[in-house]
């Protein structure tokens, strides 16, 4: 009476494994063996697995007045290898309080908008043409941008600041 109910126990188990190997065929990723082989090879690469360049600020660009903190949130998520663009103006006689990007140390430094150890990345100029583009290289640590203009003006009352902490890409099986 044991090797009955051992052998219908083997028999329902292998048609579970069955059924559950074949319920979604059509699911892209990963490797699918049907019945009839591989599916058609590898799914086309999803766009969130290749670097983006993203326009700080999108047709706003980098700007005094814009409110990067929701910017990053609403165009998030970033990934490592993303390139984030700025684009500003450069210094001329029309525009005399021209901007820069600075990446500051730490959220107490971002909150603040203290920039005593920031390090400035791009100055007035290198944000005109194509603008200045940072590629977030670590995905274990924020990075918190400012404008450094006006020792900080421009953070603390033009809303020039926001982080981002980028995710790492998922691994291409």
């Amino acid at each position: 009476m044991g090797p009955k109910y051992i052998q219908g126990f083997v028999i329902v188990l292998c048609a579970s494994l069955l059924g559950v190997a074949l319920a979604n065929k059509d699911w892209q990723y990963g490797y699918h063996n049907g019945p009839w082989g591989a599916k058609h090879g590898s799914p086309p690469p999803n766009p969130k697995d290749t670097p983006q360049k993203i326009l700080v600020g999108g047709s706003a660009h980098w700007t005094f007045g814009f409110n990067y903190s929701v910017w990053a949130f609403k165009n998030g998520p970033f990934f490592v290898n993303d390139s984030l663009v700025f684009k500003y103006d450069p210094p001329s006689e029309n525009n005399t309080h021209p901007h820069n990007v600075y990446l500051l140390p730490n959220k107490r430094s971002f909150v603040t908008c203290n920039l005593t150890e920031a390090v400035k990345i791009a100055n007035e100029t290198q944000g005109a043409g194509e603008g200045f583009e940072f590629v977030l290289k670590k995905w274990k640590k924020p990075y918190y941008f400012a404008c450094g203009a006006g020792n900080g003006y421009h953070c603390n009352v033009g809303g020039m600041k926001f982080f981002v902490k980028p995710f790492p890409r998922r691994w291409l099986y």
